[in-house]
């Protein structure tokens, strides 16, 4: 299969003026919006399976599309020596401005919201007059373009995250106004009519040809699809040719319009009409009373070693929350067993009762009849000797695919889910949902369905329709091994799941014409795979009752219970939507590794596996056990494995080697005046350190670093993990000068100064653009900017320290020199409502606890951003400090909250802060402000003298707008009002 080749180059000479553009800094490596880019690529993450990319298939590391083409934007649009009228053009073209925002409006807003947000005078002119607020009535005779400029009225009044749920993504519209276009080009010296017209122009001004964008660790292909869209010449490659395959579907599929895409569906309803026809011909799917099944509940089996007893496992017995569903466990004396009945619309008592019931709790079995725990490893049989572990399971053969009878752990079908169908008299279509437990007629289906997978097994092996590789042992791949047994990735499907899966698999590549088509069919595999495995968790709260995804996290984690979904629910896996777009530049994508990547790229948009927690490499030998036999075929050129053993992978010395010859790599196959972004996930001075040692030794220095929100809330709400990816910008180290450490210090400091200045400048109140983390990670890249335009250190040997394997707590000179300018960004950045010079005369503990305040009035509540503030600060232990140490629920402790902890000791204890909370909360207590001055006037020596100090910060307690400060803010403030008036 060829790949779609670069668009033909016409490279003019550059005349003086496009030269002097050649070298000059960029938008993104002087100011960036990363507020505004931030909402937008939560916006585009929580449209789930809308998104352009998602429904080719699973890549945990794809990123957002707006912060691709924001990134390649700010990386060709030169800075003026007028930032905020740059800052104004560059949202214009992203049309994240206010006239961008209205044209990207697609939902009204409700009568009701317009009412609330008109004034009286308003109210009169647009509603009823006896308009009911919740239910308001526009006058009559209004015209469609009045209705439009009431809408506009309002629409203008709502802060950007009030706008997001009213309009499209960007790439959801044609672009800019024709009037903004006037705007852009007359800001930028341009002659362009779209975003692709754009950005050949700036990319000739700056290199001499269309900009050539390319990504050496591709992935699901974000990048290279991005840039194709906006008219570069794009090239994608990834070791991995799971990833390959996803990008290159998204630049030949998605990115090949309509006349793609239409018979990619076309395709997609054939497949999915066939296999229901012959699932339907087999009778597997459908009961006595022609109820289709709709989901298969599965748990595994073990004895109690304690008693012998067969034991269902399952760590709860809820089937529905909603539906108050639950399976109940029935006593079998004779058989030494378990009946699993099945009871929908329990009482709520009886709901409590099966959700504490599970027989698996903490990976040990909790045995229903004898009432004894024991852990799962022993009943696996694991066992050390000589310091040697060895685990106790059989290890399952090629044609096994459910247990043996001796096995330790066998499986069982315990609930399935039937939907019936009816119309009713009047022509009405019905559905209902039916949990019931197996009868015989199920059982013997299952038998059926086994029978007809055992004769199609080999052909559909050799054939590549299932799979027939092995699981290679690794960090994750070893824990199906260990746990189940399971020797081969078709081990991780049930006989179900393998028949259904090989049987659409069949359909796409001996029915589809074209290899668009089947490529498609693959995404298929993969999706289905992913959807529907013994790995695929039955989630039963009181919103849904469905199932998860395999990867609903980053491992190949056993379950105790789990689901398999029906054809009919495998209907909209395999119908996944999959949109269509655009190319306007040329693409070429490959499975190269990064360290011998050919093809030259005037830009490289990068996201590394820098000491990341997913093992790419391993978890996608799962999608590639489908893909194997078929790759070959379409894509001759192409390995077909996951090259394990060559990926970049880890933290330590070979890691930190690989990443050098892969960038050093990418560096050389740039022009002199070229540009990188790397984008990696951590904010942490060691793994800071440890990237500038790489980037610094491949030949590359740091020019600026921003940081886009990417997590969407979901994923916020549950822990404290990635919640942003950093950008950091580079260009090629040219320069050959040498610096000494002491010399570097007061150039870091200044640097973080004048980086932050320029921030505040640029900072808008009524919508600000940077976070607090912002400021906190300016300081990162201030330092970095600093160290990396020397050619070196004198005192740093680069190669020993990228070669030296630190111990915990060891500290290398670059880390310091970012520690340090961490602190020199928190002492600058006062809490606003502080004066300068109180902020200098305060401890590092007091400082630590204002400045937690202020991000805590942001609405802020991240560890992460607590941590670094206490380590830019100095403090090193403020657990004591904290009402709540949870991950994106951390907060301080109130004056109240405080009481009398704390007091008289040293720390914080000791400061004149701590005594001014306890005066406080001793007038929030008593509600008059006697005892709090009494305290102030005993507990302070120099209370005279620091009474000003007192006032200062009581008056900026009494300003904090949280809602659990309230009654502390009031009593803050009638104590601030008490000291001032308080006279000798």
């Amino acid at each position: 299969m060829n790949d779609s080749p670069r668009a033909a180059e016409n490279a003019p000479s550059i005349n003086s003026k496009l030269a002097a553009d050649a070298d000059a800094n960029t938008f993104i490596e002087i100011q960036f919006p990363v507020s505004k880019l931030s909402k937008e690529s939560y916006k585009e993450r929580k449209a789930n399976y809308s998104q352009t990319l998602t429904g080719l298939g699973k890549w945990s590391g794809r990123k957002p599309l707006i912060m691709v083409r924001a990134t390649i934007l700010g990386l060709l649009m030169p800075a003026s020596d007028d930032p905020q009228k740059d800052r104004e053009i560059f949202l214009k073209v992203l049309t994240m401005d206010e006239v961008g925002l209205w044209r990207r409006k697609r939902k009204s807003i409700s009568l009701r919201d317009i009412h609330a947000r008109l004034s009286d005078a308003e109210r009169r002119s647009w509603f009823d007059a006896d308009a009911n607020p919740e239910r308001p009535g526009l006058i009559s005779g209004l015209t469609r373009v009045q209705k439009d400029e009431l809408q506009r009225l309002v629409f203008d009044r709502l802060s950007y995250d009030g706008k997001l749920v009213y309009y499209d993504r960007p790439e959801q519209i044609d672009g800019p106004s024709e009037q903004a276009w006037i705007e852009i080009n007359a800001h930028l010296n341009t002659h362009a009519n779209n975003l692709p017209e754009l950005v050949r122009e700036l990319g000739m001004r700056r290199f001499g040809h269309a900009p050539r964008v390319g990504d050496a660790f591709c992935g699901g292909g974000s990048v290279p699809f991005e840039a194709a869209r906006m008219g570069c010449e794009a090239y994608g490659s990834d070791l991995n040719p799971v990833g390959a395959l996803l990008t290159w579907g998204a630049l030949n599929i998605v990115g090949g319009g309509e006349e793609v895409a239409k018979p990619v569906r076309a395709a997609q309803k054939k497949v999915c009409e066939a296999v229901d026809r012959q699932v339907t011909e087999w009778g597997i799917e459908h009961n006595a009373q022609d109820w289709r099944a709709d989901a298969y509940l599965y748990c595994t089996e073990t004895i109690c070693p304690e008693c012998g007893w067969k034991i269902p496992l399952a760590p709860s017995w809820v089937i529905g929350e909603k539906t108050h569903t639950i399976a109940r466990l029935e006593a079998d004396e004779q058989n030494r067993c378990f009946h699993i009945e099945i009871h929908e619309g329990v009482p709520k008592e009886e709901l409590a009762d099966a959700r504490g019931r599970g027989t698996v709790r903490s990976s040990r079995l909790e045995c229903p009849h004898c009432r004894n725990s024991t852990p799962i490893n022993v009943i696996r049989g694991d066992r050390r000797g000589d310091g040697v572990k060895t685990y106790g399971l059989r290890l399952w053969e090629n044609e096994d695919v459910t247990p043996r009878p001796d096995d330790v752990f066998q499986e069982r079908l315990y609930c399935i889910r039937w939907v019936e169908t009816w119309i009713d008299d009047a022509g009405t279509p019905h559905r209902k949902r039916h949990y019931r437990a197996p009868d015989a007629a199920d059982l013997e289906r299952e038998q059926k369905v086994l029978t007809l997978l055992q004769e199609r097994f080999a052909d559909w092996q050799a054939r590549g329709y299932i799979p027939s590789r092995r699981i290679e042992p690794g960090d994750k791949t070893d824990e199906p091994i260990r746990t189940r047994g399971w020797t081969h990735w078709h081990h991780l499907f049930t006989p179900r799941q393998l028949l259904v899966h090989g049987l659409i698999i069949e359909d796409v590549f001996e029915e589809s014409a074209g290899d668009a088509a089947k490529v498609s069919g693959l995404f298929i595999a993969g999706r289905c795979a992913d959807w529907d495995s013994r790995l695929a968790r039955w989630i039963a709260d009181a919103t849904k009752e469905n199932g998860a995804q395999t990867f609903s996290n980053q491992a190949l984690n056993t379950l105790s219970n789990f689901y398999g979904r029906p054809l009919s629910l495998l209907t909209t896996t395999i119908l996944a939507p999959i949109e269509s777009s655009r190319l306007f530049g040329g693409a070429l994508v490959a499975t190269s590794d990064a360290r011998e990547v050919e093809d030259d790229s005037d830009i490289w948009v990068t996201d590394p596996p820098y000491a990341d927690a997913i093992n790419y490499h391993e978890l996608s030998e799962f999608f590639l056990a489908w893909y194997e036999k078929h790759l070959p075929g379409l894509f001759p050129d192409w390995h077909t494995d996951s090259k394990r053993a060559l990926a970049i992978r880890g933290s330590g010395r070979d890691f930190r080697q690989g990443m050098v010859d892969a960038y050093r790599n990418l560096a050389s196959h740039m022009p002199d005046n070229g540009l990188q972004v790397v984008m990696f996930t951590h904010q942490d001075a060691s793994v800071w350190a440890d990237l500038a040692l790489i980037l610094w030794a491949a030949g590359l220095r740091v020019t600026a670093a921003w940081t886009i929100a990417t997590e969407t809330e979901s994923a916020l709400k549950e822990g404290n993990y990635v919640q942003g990816t950093v950008l950091m910008v580079l260009r090629k180290q040219m320069a050959g000068e040498t610096a000494f450490l002491d010399e570097i210090v007061p150039q870091v400091e200044i640097e973080v100064e004048a980086q932050l200045a320029s921030m505040l400048k640029l900072e808008d109140k009524d919508d600000p653009n940077f976070s607090d983390a912002d400021y906190q990670l300016a300081a990162y890249a201030a330092a970095l900017r600093v160290l990396t335009q020397y050619k070196g250190i004198q005192e740093l040997d680069v190669n020993y320290e990228l070669a030296s394997e630190r111990k915990r707590g060891q500290t290398s000179p670059i880390e310091k020199i970012i520690e340090d300018a961490v602190k020199t960004a928190s002492n600058f950045l006062v809490p606003k409502g502080i004066d300068k010079p109180l902020w200098r005369r305060l401890s590092a503990e007091e400082k630590f606890y204002l400045k937690a305040l202020e991000v805590e009035s942001h609405g802020d509540y991240r560890s992460g951003v607590f941590q670094e503030f206490a380590r830019g600060f100095g403090v090193r232990e403020y657990d004591d400090l904290l009402h709540s140490g949870k991950a994106n629920q951390t907060r301080l402790k109130t004056a109240s909250e405080f009481k009398r902890k704390g007091l008289g000791g040293d720390g914080f204890a000791a400061t004149l802060l701590r005594q001014v909370l306890f005066a406080v909360f001793r007038v929030a207590e008593r509600e008059e402000t006697k005892e709090g001055m009494t305290w102030l006037k005993t507990e302070i020596a120099d209370y005279w003298a620091q009474r000003e100090n007192i006032v200062d910060l009581a008056r900026y307690l009494s300003g904090l707008p949280m809602p659990h400060w309230a009654r502390d803010v009031a009593a803050a403030r009638l104590l601030a009002g008490a000291v001032e008036n308080d006279h000798v």
